[in-house]
């Protein structure tokens, strides 16, 4: 690895997001990226040869992979050094996002490389979008630790998180980790998104037990998954509990206006804001 500045300016690494069904999903910003660069550093070459013939670009391809990542990426950033402007992709969707990538951008940002994103899809985002669950927060998982006892730990640690959770899963996993998933959650509502941006896209809402038995009568499952869980329901505080929250919520003077504190509240506790705010309004001529 290099330890030291080229006399001329090294090259940029362009993220390069790809459709994840649909052709027409590339922006045009990707194409012009994916002709202009010297080299385009793909997680399986014939797939990414594939997309380039549709789009009629002959740019060189390299691969780049969970198996070769560690010994490619000296390589590639050498190349960045030297001034060549690379871009990287996956086989669908952003790459890093449960896709290679990341030891490289990782090795070209400590050297001061150039990165830029060339934003488009990811299937986490659209099937968010699309699910009818809450989107002002939630966490991506991506796949889940394949050891059945590490799994067991990863969603025993989201069980009490109180945002919407997002999987994904292979079509023949999927309705034993629906099991796993009632078993360490209990029975939330959800939805499986199936085949993004392709002919047979399909949304599957419900509870996680509605899902499992719709899929059970499925000879088999197929095509991509993409699971949004909801996140763990908040504790309604007793009246008493609240009274202390808001008293002290009040006298922060970090906190904002009264209107402020009973709507983050209220969001908080799923309680009417309505409700929260005269309380507040009580507390607060009290003193």
């Amino acid at each position: 690895m290099p330890d030291h500045r080229p006399t001329a300016s090294p090259g940029t690494l362009f993220v390069v997001a790809t459709p994840i069904g649909n052709l027409n999903d590339i922006t045009l910003r990707a194409i012009e990226t994916l002709r202009q660069v010297d080299l385009i550093a793909a997680e399986d070459t014939r797939h990414t040869r594939r997309l380039l013939t549709a789009l009629g670009i002959k740019s060189r391809l390299i691969s780049y992979h969970e198996h070769n990542e560690q010994q490619r990426t000296p390589e590639l950033v050498e190349r960045l050094y030297q001034g060549d402007h690379i871009a990287l992709v996956s086989d669908a969707g952003t790459p890093t996002l449960s896709d290679p990538g990341f030891r490289l951008i990782q090795t070209a940002a400590g050297q001061n490389i150039p990165i830029v994103p060339i934003p488009g899809v990811s299937a986490a985002i659209a099937a968010l979008s699309a699910a009818g669950l809450t989107t002002d927060n939630f966490t991506f998982i991506g796949f889940p630790a394949r050891r059945k006892a590490k799994r067991h730990q990863q969603l025993e640690a989201l069980a009490d998180l109180g945002h919407t959770l997002i999987f994904y899963q292979s079509p023949r996993r999927m309705v034993s980790f629906l099991e796993e998933l009632l078993a360490a959650l209990g029975d939330r509502q959800a939805a499986l998104a199936r085949e993004l941006t392709k002919i047979h896209e399909e949304f599957l809402r419900g509870t996680l037990t509605q899902i499992k038995a719709a899929l059970q009568q499925r000879p088999e499952v197929k095509g991509e998954c993409t699971l949004l869980v909801t996140g763990a329901e908040a504790a309604s505080p007793t009246e008493a509990e609240l009274d202390t929250v808001l008293a002290a919520a009040l006298s922060d003077p970090q906190a904002g206006s009264l209107s402020d504190v009973a709507k983050t509240l209220a969001k908080q506790f799923n309680l009417s804001r309505k409700m929260v705010y005269e309380k507040a309004l009580k507390i607060k001529k009290r003193g």
